[in-house]
């Protein structure tokens, strides 16, 4: 079994929730509140989603979705804001502008829509991460399966979904290791094709876990 010169060290992660100064009850409003809040809130109510409802494999993938189909009753803009693929994004930045680009059609298209007031305002909240390393770490595939296996959902969370816009790439901390610290490519793909949206967090973590063993077993 391969050994790594560098360990992967498990992290707890935590994630606190703080409710901003400012909601809005229109989609027009909207648009311009996504434009001036700060970055841990978008993060909040896109990535962040993700963790809080873990357990969930239908639904919208992200807060400002839910409220324009929940509020609004706009089935077709909540569609095209929740088919924004996180995966696809590296920064904060490129999902408030394509969420916003889809916002500002709509806005356009449709102005007496966009300014009609929804059953329940929006209330955005950031998101503030607080993180430690854990007393363990893994320099084998082994170890990080037993590892992997202790984590929390808010940990697993921070290093196979959120470890994105950390990383600046288009992978997961996990896969990141395979392929760096264990030259293992093909383990660190197939585990990047892991789908974050029909799976839960439980879900994703058991076909993690019978990659690993895969890999130990060929």
């Amino acid at each position: 079994m391969r050994t790594a010169e560098q360990p992967f060290q498990f992290v707890t992660a935590s994630y606190l929730t703080r409710v901003e100064n400012f909601k809005v009850d229109t989609i027009s409003a909207m648009r311009t509140g996504l434009a001036e809040a700060a970055d841990s809130a978008v993060f909040n109510h896109t990535f962040q989603t993700l963790g809080r409802h873990h357990f969930l494999t239908e639904g919208f993938s992200n807060d400002f979705a839910q409220w324009v189909l929940a509020s609004l009753n706009q089935h077709v803009l909540a569609e095209r804001l929740a088919g924004i693929d996180i995966r696809d994004y590296l920064t904060i930045q490129e999902v408030r502008a394509d969420l916003g680009k889809i916002l500002a059609e709509f806005c356009e298209e449709q102005p007496a829509a966009a300014s009609q007031r929804g059953f329940e305002p929006f209330h955005f909240c950031s998101v503030i991460e607080v993180t430690l390393p854990l007393p363990w770490d893994a320099r084998t595939l082994a170890g990080l399966r037993a590892g992997a296996e202790r984590l929390s959902h808010s940990s697993f969370y921070y290093h196979f979904i959120a470890s994105r816009l950390r990383l600046g790439l288009r992978t997961n901390d996990f896969s990141h290791w395979y392929r760096n610290a264990l030259g293992l490519d093909q383990l660190a793909d197939l585990t990047d094709r892991i789908d974050v949206y029909t799976n839960t967090l439980d879900t994703a973590r058991r076909e993690l876990i019978e990659l690993v063993d895969q890999e130990i077993g060929s």
